[in-house]
């Protein structure tokens, strides 16, 4: 395991050390490690999710429609949601 070392103000330090305590952490450390396994996790999660998007609209094809009626049907469609 490799060690990191960063400062960080005393009052974020009491705040961190109590929600730590408060989680049922054994230490700051853990609490520390839990946030940024959560945080990759989050963001792989994140990625394959924009990265099905961006495959479904290339599988979508190309509309043949223009950007203005398109653009148009969305507000009309808007409008009609709202009466």
């Amino acid at each position: 395991m490799t060690d990191l070392s960063f400062s960080i103000p005393s009052p974020l330090h009491s705040r961190i050390e109590h929600r730590a305590t408060e989680a049922g952490y054994a230490d700051v450390g853990d609490y520390v490690r839990d946030l940024i396994e959560r945080d990759l996790e989050g963001a792989a999660d994140q990625t394959a999710w924009l990265r099905a998007m961006i495959q479904e609209g290339l599988d979508s094809g190309i509309s043949p429609e223009t950007p203005e009626t398109i653009i148009e049907t969305i507000i009309s469609r808007r409008n009609s949601a709202r009466d």
